[in-house]
């Protein structure tokens, strides 16, 4: 326990003293210190889908290479790590395929950061590839994606560095705008210079002497670095030099074919004292032209000479040449390459990112999309729409089927929704008031869900809406006994379930007893009047034959008369008793005579889902 607390004091120490933000060893789970007493933390509070991998190659790498993380099932996924809005900082992106698939086929992806696309990564079967970039941020966050462009050549991504910067360096380049690191070397030094000897942990590679050059060795030990740039002390110690004055030292740029915007920033200092009599004073040539002042570095202090506003390439010839009263030939002790971003992007819409941000909280399913929404345009999130604005809109949501529960958050802000499916969810709760107060919205289907109460009025009285509820057996759609939301409604209630509606019981049941006791009632009834006609014919028979009429077919005319009477209100009393029944036959409702859900019936016919 005591060694475990003693490794997470020197860790924080090292972070506190390097100004640093991060290292994410991606595919790790373990923190650590590194060889440059570096502190290392896993990648798994920072990301949960794709799968951690360990490589399969046995070439000598850093701990932070043996594991990387591969995604197979996005287009675009993301690490983000929180920064303070407006600061500069240097993002550094590594990647070591070392065969971790053991198909020998490294891959090639985009990489991307804050919204803008970053590079082409192009990786190695045996070498680490590095990305760097450096730019002051718009937004609290800092994001670092991968995206796939191939089918079946999966992104994957091995560590994840970010570093805070002086507000001051790389001043002379416009803040809306990013340097792409082309290449960063130490002249006469023979490892490799970063943290701790920068303390913004900038790795400056040694340069190869092909021979052409002289090294030199400074004999100031402790040189004055008194530049904004604050280039380590480290890489003045040593310089390369030609022979005389006569020959040029070329630069090496690394930079691509086609003409690209560059920065380039090169660090001088004299290596020793100079007499009255000597001096070493140089320009920079561009292809052949002088573009620059004379320059003579000082022994013991930092210099430095940088190039902007300017574009160049793989063919463009970078010099520096001796003046013709240099005594000495030029030298050089450091060199950074940048090239220029196009103008970077503020992201999606603010309002939208804070919309998108509460049904993020809210959802853990959604926790794990990160990055701009958005951009770049061919990366936006899989379940949503965007316009192609250069500060883009968010104007549709496709969650259905997504495994959501609970309560809707509001996310008001999102005012150019024009669609949402919620569909095939497990959302409970009220339908919220305020999706009906969007001002774009077209489309709503919330149905298969586990919504209930009324539906809010500012939705059911939106003729411009398409809404579609079915699935939700709580739901009061219409009613009297459940009125919509601040509204007086007439229409009887009803509710459904996975698209079919659902049946009161009551009415089915009384509408079977009742009818079955009339009937029996009614059959008694006419049993009852025909056995009553029978004994009233026989004593009008036996009056008849008492008084002599027995040769008349119908005996007296009284008693026909009478007779007459009786049976015509008899049938008259059945008839009554028929008709009654078949009222309340005709009264009962039955399935086809139920009333009809108008929303659903309006989806049907204009297409809805």
């Amino acid at each position: 326990m005591a060694t475990y607390l003693l490794f997470l004091i020197i860790s924080a120490s090292a972070f506190s003293t390097l100004n640093a933000d991060l290292s994410i060893d991606c595919g790790e789970s373990d923190i650590y210190t590194d060889d440059y007493s570096m502190g290392w933390v896993g990648d798994e509070n920072y990301i949960q889908h794709g799968e951690a991998v360990v490589v399969q190659s046995s070439k000598s790498v850093s701990q932070a290479m043996t594991t990387l993380r591969v995604f197979t099932d996005r287009k675009k996924s993301c690490y983000s790590v929180d920064a303070n809005k407006g600061s500069q900082v240097l993002v550094r992106a590594s990647f070591f395929y070392g065969n971790y698939d053991k198909k020998s086929s490294p891959p090639s992806f985009d990489l991307l950061f804050d919204g803008n696309h970053w590079a082409t990564v192009e990786t190695s079967s045996d070498e680490v590839v590095s990305y760097e970039v450096i730019y002051v941020t718009k937004r609290d966050t800092v994001s670092v994606c991968v995206a796939q462009t191939s089918p079946n050549m999966f992104p994957f991504i091995s560590a994840i560095e970010v570093r805070s910067l002086d507000e001051k360096m790389y001043g002379h380049i416009d803040s809306n705008y990013a340097l792409m690191l082309r290449r960063r070397v130490a002249y006469g030094t023979k490892e490799i210079i970063r943290y701790i000897d920068d303390l913004y942990d900038r790795i400056w590679v040694p340069a190869i002497n092909g021979g052409d050059f002289t090294v030199l060795t400074s004999d100031e030990s402790l040189i004055d670095v008194s530049l904004d740039d604050n280039p380590p002390g480290a890489v003045f110690k040593n310089a390369f030099a030609t022979n005389n004055t006569s020959t040029s030292v070329r630069l090496g740029t690394n930079l691509p074919a086609t003409e690209v915007p560059i920065y380039m920033n090169m660090y001088f200092s004299e290596v020793s004292v100079l007499d009255s009599t000597q001096r070493r004073s140089f320009q920079l040539y561009i292809d052949g032209k002088s573009t620059s002042n004379p320059f003579i570095p000082s022994y013991g202090k930092a210099g430095e000479m940088y190039l902007t506003n300017f574009t160049a390439s793989s063919n463009t010839n970078f010099s520096l040449v001796a003046t013709s009263d240099s005594t000495h030939p030029p030298l050089i002790n450091a060199l950074e390459v940048f090239t220029v971003s196009d103008e970077l992007t503020y992201g999606t819409n603010s309002d939208d990112v804070e919309g998108l941000a509460s049904l993020k909280d809210e959802f853990v399913v959604l926790g794990d999309w990160g990055g701009d929404p958005c951009l770049p345009s061919p990366y936006s999130w899989d379940w949503i729409n965007c316009t192609s604005a250069s500060t883009p809109r968010v104007t549709a949501l496709y969650l259905g089927s997504f495994g959501l529960s609970g309560f809707l958050p509001e996310f008001t802000s999102m005012t150019a929704l024009e669609i949402i499916d919620l569909h095939n969810n497990s959302l409970s709760g009220s339908i919220p008031e305020f999706l009906g107060t969007l001002p774009n919205l077209k489309q709503l289907n919330l149905a298969d869900n586990e919504l209930s109460g009324p539906i809010p009025s500012s939705i059911s009285k939106n003729t411009k809406l398409k809404l579609v509820v079915t699935g939700n057996p709580d739901l009061c759609v219409s009613g009297k006994s459940c009125n919509t939301a601040n509204a007086d409604v007439d229409d009887p209630t009803f509710s459904s379930s996975r698209g079919k509606k659902k049946k009161n019981n009551q009415p089915v049941i009384l509408g079977t007893v009742i009818p079955i006791f009339v009937l029996l009632w009614v059959i008694g009834g006419v049993f009852a009047v025909l056995r009553h006609k029978r004994n009233l014919a026989g004593i009008i028979a036996a009056n008849a034959g008492q008084a002599g009429g027995a040769n008349r077919p119908n005996g007296t005319p009284r008693a026909a008369n009478l007779q007459m009477q009786m049976q015509t209100a008899a049938n008259n009393m059945a008839q009554s008793l028929v008709n009654d029944f078949r009222v309340n036959i005709q009264e009962q409702p039955s399935a086809q005579d139920q009333p009809v859900d108008q929303n659903d019936q309006r989806n049907q016919q204009e297409g809805g889902y």
